[in-house]
């Protein structure tokens, strides 16, 4: 009996070996990862990120480049601009003239980055009417968004995880957002160093998650969470990818480096290409 159990379970483990699998999406960047080298040489940055695996990127902010100046760097160097970021409130003030420079980039998604109050004067955390207030906003930016061909979402940080009354604001973004107008690129980083499972959320609806900010994060000694080279934080990207099964771009952001930036997002690029699902 013992014999037979172990000879099952080295088959069992032998297939579920043969059965892994890297991930087959194309490894994505988001640019805010090199914020400090762009400004100094663009096509130069973007060419190297180019040489060491990376195909599509998300853009944070456009220095100064017209749409056609930035899309012809993103061609020179072999990458393709999938998305961009932009806070609520320039999205609020600028959203067609933000659209039709998303167009013109040819972009498939436009991401609400960051939130803001209902009341511009008010300071501090936002309340639970607060974040009704960005619900209704991501609906109407998005209906604008969906008209123009293109997908818009929402990008997490941590105070989407706060609560007011028992109710976790992110859950009510999740719960009054239109699904045809709102999708969620979630931030796992960010969601995990909130103290949420970011497994438990794509479980619920992983139509609603088609990007993902690919983030590990280590936690210091002051409790506090600092953005890491993947593999190197507290984070199983395993579980994520696997309930993950709406995704269809990925980005990885890395916001702080203790080494040579291009050398970390090498690494990080190659932790993707050898992660077995």
């Amino acid at each position: 009996m013992q014999a037979s159990s172990a000879v099952a379970a080295t088959a069992i483990l032998g297939t579920n070996r043969l059965a892994a699998k890297p991930l087959s999406l194309p490894i994505g960047l988001q640019l805010y990862s090199v914020r400090a080298l762009v400004p100094k040489d663009l096509d130069g940055t973007l060419r190297k990120l180019h040489e060491i695996g990376y195909v599509e990127v998300e853009a944070a902010g456009y220095y100064n480049q017209t749409a056609a100046e930035f899309r012809k760097a993103m061609d020179q160097a072999g990458l393709r601009c999938i998305s961009t970021h932009h806070p609520l409130a320039p999205l609020r003030a600028q959203t067609d003239e933000l659209i039709e420079f998303a167009r013109a980039l040819g972009l498939e998604y436009i991401i609400c980055s960051s939130s803001s109050h209902r009341d511009p004067a008010t300071k501090g955390p936002l309340a639970l009417d607060d974040w009704h207030f960005v619900a209704d906003e991501l609906n109407r930016i998005g209906e604008k968004v969906k008209a123009a061909g293109m997908t818009f979402g929402y990008h997490n940080h941590t105070p989407e995880f706060g609560t007011e009354a028992g109710v976790v604001f992110y859950d009510e973004l999740l719960r009054l957002t239109d699904p045809k107008f709102v999708c969620f690129e979630m931030d796992c980083g960010w969601v995990h160093a909130a103290g949420r499972d970011p497994v438990e959320y794509i479980r619920k609806s992983p139509e609603r998650f088609p990007l993902l900010h690919v983030k590990d994060v280590a936690k210091l000694a002051s409790g506090e969470y600092q953005s890491s080279i993947l593999g190197l934080g507290t984070l199983d990207y395993r579980p994520i990818l696997h309930a993950a099964t709406g995704l269809k771009h990925y980005f990885i952001e890395q916001e702080e480096f203790d080494r040579d930036i291009i050398e970390s997002l090498r690494l990080d690029a190659e932790y993707m290409r050898k992660l077995d699902l």
